[in-house]
């Protein structure tokens, strides 16, 4: 019709549907935890907890791209290990936590605020998977136990398949993570933290060919070759650890 206007065609910025995040998408994560005050202030006094009582250490931090985030995968002995394997990092860790956590007051607030996601055991975990692809995508890292619980014998137990729905679906490196010493400071059926020596083992990311796997091989396999991975990585920090206190 005469004298109307035609709206300007509108263009979808396809940089917004990269998985790969440019270096702005990850300063600007990086701003965003570093203006989380409860997060820094709690990192601060822990890790002057892990320098004067538990003696933590880590290696294998060269292995972190800083241009992108990262998937963890990390064996389970501690309730500490959330903790642990975060604290000398310079980023925050995204663990995921199950959403029932969420609805008391005061522990909501602080895990939203420390970069925490919840996760529904009863309904879909679509919700959540997208939340930590998009942590992924700022640059920030993702933790995950894909053990499920705390180990008693010491070794990296059988994998359960939950954490394949993510691994399948991040397109970002996947590290193996190794913990030791967390059993001695707060194993299972321990009230107290004891002074122990810690270490913490970041390893290379999975190879291409591995990754490859992810997209057809069994949940089986897929669980075994990740779960002797991370032993791996187990392995090396136990053996650090040890010659530490030697």
């Amino acid at each position: 019709m005469p004298g109307k206007k035609i709206p300007k065609k509108q263009t979808m910025d396809r940089s917004a549907l990269s998985e790969k995040p440019d270096n702005e998408a990850v300063k600007s994560a990086l701003r965003r935890a570093e203006a989380s005050w409860i997060w820094e202030t709690l990192r601060a006094l822990f890790r002057i907890f892990c320098r004067t009582w538990l003696k933590v250490t880590i290696s294998g931090t060269e292995n972190l791209r800083p241009d992108c985030g990262a998937l963890l995968l990390i064996n389970h002995l501690s309730y500490l290990d959330p903790l642990v394997a975060g604290v000398w990092l310079n980023r925050p860790v995204c663990y995921l936590a199950r959403d029932n956590l969420f609805r008391i007051p005061l522990l909501a607030s602080l895990l939203k605020r420390t970069f925490v996601i919840p996760i529904s055991r009863e309904s879909t975990r679509t919700g959540s998977i997208r939340a930590a692809i998009e942590r992924l995508q700022q640059g920030l890292l993702v933790g995950m136990f894909p053990e499920g619980t705390r180990s008693t014998s010491g070794q990296t137990e059988r994998f359960r398949p939950g954490f394949l729905l993510l691994a399948r679906r991040s397109t970002g490196p996947i590290h193996p993570v190794g913990i030791a010493g967390t059993e001695q400071a707060l194993g299972k059926g321990k009230l107290w933290i004891r002074p122990a020596r810690i270490h913490v083992v970041i390893g290379p990311p999975i190879l291409d060919s591995e990754r490859e796997q992810l997209s057809s091989g069994s949940e089986s396999e897929l669980c075994e070759l990740l779960r002797a991975r991370v032993q791996l990585c187990v392995e090396e920090a136990r053996r650090l650890a040890d010659n530490r206190s030697a």
